[in-house]
């Protein structure tokens, strides 16, 4: 739209220009009129080609700024499912999740079938196997956070602001509850300073190779979920850290 009226407002003045030459202006200043011209078509040419990268500008940032924060969110994820595989839930403050990557252990266990002789009635028995777990030592859940800053996980890259962690319960079916999390970040806290008007498109992003909705946001307090709402071109640098 802006790129439309910047156009429109040029065929304006050169029409009108080009109506006070031949009408009003004297013959030999028209060479004036002519520089003036070709440094107004410089600045036409020059704010059209603004207006095109912008969005394209836009966009290469963005990209920069939503990796970063879902680095963090990431580490927070791992951090809030290491805490529900030992705890059995996940947990509301981020300086204990520090804390508890700093001095948690995961057990490491070995699963083994038993052979067991009961008794069914009347005198009979019968062989069964029964399983069981056996603890066989334990691992630091620090080791998997090697060569991850999870000390500065909690902030959001870019700002002076935290992400806020919020968890809870849904029922999966009746009586049955599971402990859910979200940490989320509105976009345009990610985005300050950048053009409003593509922010607000930001915001109203259906998917794809975009990010929806107005939030960068891991978890959910709706659904049992662990996963992000951020497109597979975000993981496509874990992969190749991972081969």
């Amino acid at each position: 739209m802006i790129t439309f009226l910047i156009i429109l407002a040029g065929i304006v003045v050169t029409g009108f220009l080009a109506y006070a030459i031949v009408n009003f202006i004297p013959r030999k200043l028209h060479w004036i009129v002519s520089v003036i011209l070709i440094a107004l078509a410089a600045l036409l040419v020059y704010n059209i080609n603004f207006e095109i990268q912008k969005p394209v500008q836009f966009n290469k940032t963005k990209k920069v700024k939503y990796a970063a924060v879902i680095k963090n969110l990431k580490i927070l994820r791992d951090a809030e499912i290491a805490h529900k595989k030992v705890t059995g839930k996940y947990s509301a403050s981020g300086e204990g999740l520090i804390q508890f990557i700093d001095t948690a252990q995961f057990a490491l266990t070995q699963t083994r079938n038993v052979p067991k002789t009961i008794d069914v009635g009347g005198g009979i028995t019968k062989e069964i196997e029964e399983r069981v777990v056996d603890t066989i030592g334990y691992e630091d859940v620090k080791t998997q956070f090697a060569g991850l800053d999870y000390k500065n996980m909690l902030t959001i890259p870019g700002t002076d602001q935290q992400f806020k962690i919020e968890v809870g319960q849904i029922e999966k079916i009746q009586g049955l509850f599971a402990p859910v999390f979200e940490i989320k970040v509105d976009k345009a806290l990610i985005l300050k300073g950048m053009d409003m008007n593509l922010i607000k498109q930001e915001k109203e992003a259906i998917g794809g190779e975009e990010i929806r909705g107005e939030y960068v946001r891991v978890g959910s307090l709706g659904e049992v979920s662990e996963d992000g709402n951020w497109p597979p071109f975000y993981d496509k640098a874990d992969k190749k850290d991972n081969e």
